[in-house]
């Protein structure tokens, strides 16, 4: 007896990114009623801040509509790269693989800074001082904080990023010196982008 397999592809409706085997995935819809439509864990929040609703879910989303009319940002926009069509056919090496635990703090930590008041501050900085430094490391422990880290040659600041604490961002320490700057922290692995956004640079295979 032959047994044929059948290779389902399945894309994320929001990064537009192939989804590997097994990897789990959310149904939600653009409004209540509407398709239901696979989205990854890292999108999902984004989506439910902009409208989207879970499948089976009565409640309207509670956003005002000038939020619901705004464009999804995509992987590409927190990476800072351009998003390349993917495409998987059974036998072939994973072309995208799973993120660390480590690369997911640090993604999740981005995206939360960026959507703070200090942005701004961020882009201003950047437009007096040029370009900076940025790492985002997150600190060993069960708190789950990640300090982020804009470094100029003449000044730095610090911030500490607690999605699930009471204030998800703090400016934590400032100086001027980058020997001050405690060498685990220095690991210069993200950019400024002109708008204050910190764009981590994470291999993407």
């Amino acid at each position: 007896m032959r047994i044929s397999t059948t290779w389902v592809v399945r894309v994320c409706a929001v990064c537009e990114r192939t989804l590997l085997q097994g990897e789990h995935a959310r149904k939600l819809r653009r409004a209540p009623g509407g398709e239901a439509l696979d989205v990854c864990a890292l999108c999902e929040r984004h989506a439910l801040d902009h409208g989207w609703v879970r499948e089976g879910s009565p409640l309207q989303p509670s956003v005002r509509a000038e939020r619901r009319k705004q464009k999804l940002p995509s992987l590409a926009a927190i990476f800072g790269g351009v998003r390349r069509p993917v495409t998987a056919t059974p036998g072939d090496e994973p072309i995208l693989r799973r993120l660390s635990e480590a690369e997911l703090a640090i993604v999740e930590a981005a995206e939360v800074f960026n959507a703070s008041p200090f942005r701004r501050t961020a882009a201003g900085l950047m437009r007096s001082l040029g370009d900076a430094r940025v790492s985002i490391v997150p600190l060993p422990g069960v708190h789950g904080e990640v300090v982020v880290t804009i470094a100029w040659e003449l000044s730095w600041y610090q911030y500490r990023v607690d999605p699930d604490g009471p204030q998800a961002v703090r400016l934590a320490e400032r100086g001027y010196e980058l020997d001050d700057i405690d060498d685990a922290l220095r690991d210069w692995n993200a950019r400024l982008a002109e708008d204050g956004r910190v764009m981590p640079e994470i291999a993407r295979l």
